[in-house]
């Protein structure tokens, strides 16, 4: 009993460690790039770095003070074990934004992100935000504020995080216009185009990691050999084969087909397996995306 409670222990505390990393990128992307050049992102981060350049106050209070509405929304939608995540990145969150300006050096802020100018430290405070955030929805968290209210949409409908998280984000974007303190309309207007920017390449980020951490590749073998095949596969890769009965329209003869499905990263140990079988075998392979079972992605609701 022991040894199955630390062996499904393990993808828990492995998902909680991704979420962490994912947290601590974003967070640095904001507080390395964004920040320092008085940028403005969506989300309730963004209302919150708003209200800082305002009135002065850390970021991370009134991102926590956000939230907490948020949170009770997400936990009546998505449910306990999602909530359970969402307060783990909020908090964690919250801290990182307290704590990442005393441990990031004021040198390396200026040297990677204020020697550059503000659009260099869009595209890069962008990029990487997008990247922990992906990060961090792909093992079911979230940063909270309206990553939350993506995930709580995207059960119900069939829309990417991304997109809704850019709708979400143009009127808060659009608002940095009245609180800039840029001293012509014309620079008012550029702080919200880098706005626009960072929302979108972000988004962009975010849609990329989710599909790349999803997608598998599903192949149909046709061979004479297709015991033999499917053995190695099952024995050398554990992975399931399908075999179906089919029939050459040409020829009319009977012959089975086989079906896989593998991660990515296992394709080329297919097509090497199979090659090593039957040099003649026809292969078809395609890409697919968001396959849930056992050795693949568990189905998150």
């Amino acid at each position: 009993m022991k040894n199955l409670t630390l062996r499904d222990a393990g993808p828990v505390i492995k998902e909680y460690l991704l979420i962490t990393l994912g947290l601590l990128i974003y967070v640095a992307a904001w507080t390395t790039f964004l920040v320092p050049n008085h940028l403005v992102g969506g989300g309730v981060t963004g209302i919150s770095t708003l209200i800082y350049y305002a009135t002065g106050l850390p970021i991370s209070v009134s991102f926590l003070a956000f939230n907490v509405v948020l949170i009770i929304v997400g936990l009546r939608t998505i449910g306990w074990k999602f909530g359970i995540k969402t307060i783990y990145g909020v908090i964690m969150t919250a801290i990182a934004f307290q704590v990442m300006p005393k441990v990031i050096p004021m040198d390396l802020i200026q040297a990677m992100a204020l020697d550059n100018g503000k659009l260099i430290s869009s595209l890069l405070g962008a990029a990487i935000a997008g990247f922990g955030v992906g990060t961090v929805i792909a093992q079911g968290g979230s940063t909270g504020g309206t990553d939350i209210l993506a995930q709580i949409i995207g059960k119900y409908r069939n829309i990417s995080p991304g997109r809704i998280m850019m709708s979400c984000d143009l009127v808060i974007i659009g608002s940095s216009f009245f609180v800039s303190e840029e001293p012509t309309i014309g620079l008012k207007l550029a702080v919200v185009l880098y706005g626009y920017l960072i929302i979108g390449l972000s988004s962009y980020t975010v849609d990329t990691i989710l599909s790349g951490a999803k997608r598998s590749i599903q192949y149909f073998i046709f061979s004479q050999k297709y015991n033999e095949i499917a053995d190695r596969i099952s024995t050398d890769l554990h992975r399931g084969v399908t075999v179906i009965s089919s029939q050459g329209w040409y020829t009319q003869s009977e012959q089975k087909v086989l079906l896989v499905i593998v991660r990515r990263t296992e394709s080329k140990a297919i097509a090497k397996l199979v090659k090593e079988i039957d040099k003649n075998a026809f292969i078809s392979m395609g890409s697919v995306t968001g396959v849930y079972g056992a050795g693949f992605e568990v189905l998150k609701t």
